[in-house]
């Protein structure tokens, strides 16, 4: 299996941490050419401002909303921001999965915490949440599958291929939103 992690700016090293944990070699996409033979890509937490300029610099914007229109990405914090079809106050990125964020709604920097989530699919218990300046999402599709809430919002989503999470699972030692990732790309984008 060949994941890519966008590695433009943000948490990317962490992810190819988890993945090796799991017996994965990530590699890290920095131009649309890296999107070739790939079966799934992680948009990493950072900011996603500096990501949407870098990828459109480099012409990787088109190439990454025609690769996740049919292959399995995964939108963590910033990256959630990316795949979001509405962003309040600012024109889509990606625009790949049905719903509408609010950036930074769970605070600043200095107002980051770590909450118990419950992701019932994944089993095992609660799931350590670290929320840094997080994404809120305000409003999910139909289509869209609520993994885990925090305080009764949305905050890991799965939508056919796609997946979100509004918190960082690569800053934990826990391993299941990753293997969770891979299983989808395993199933070639079926939910697992």
């Amino acid at each position: 299996m060949r994941i890519g992690i966008l590695a433009l700016q943000g948490a990317f090293a962490e992810h190819r941490e988890m993945l090796a944990t799991l017996g994965v070699r990530a590699e890290l996409v920095r131009t649309p050419g890296g999107l070739d033979g790939l079966d799934g890509l992680i948009l990493p937490g950072g900011e996603s401002t500096s990501m949407r300029r870098l990828a459109a610099w480099g012409g990787l914007d088109k190439a990454l909303r025609d690769f996740g229109a049919w292959r399995p990405v995964w939108g963590v914090c910033a990256g959630l921001i990316l795949m979001a079809r509405r962003v309040e106050g600012e024109e889509p990125f990606a625009g790949l999965m049905d719903m509408a964020v609010a950036r930074n709604a769970y605070g600043r920097q200095g107002e980051s915490f770590v909450a118990d989530l419950h992701p019932g699919r994944l089993g095992g218990g609660p799931l350590p949440g670290v929320f840094i300046r997080a994404p809120r999402v305000v409003e999910a599709g139909p289509g869209v599958e609520v993994l885990a809430r925090h305080d009764g919002w949305p905050v890991a989503l799965v939508q056919g291929h796609l997946l979100s999470t509004a918190f960082h699972p690569e800053l934990t030692p826990d391993l299941r939103m990753h293997a969770f990732f891979l299983e989808l790309c395993a199933a070639g984008g079926a939910l697992p």
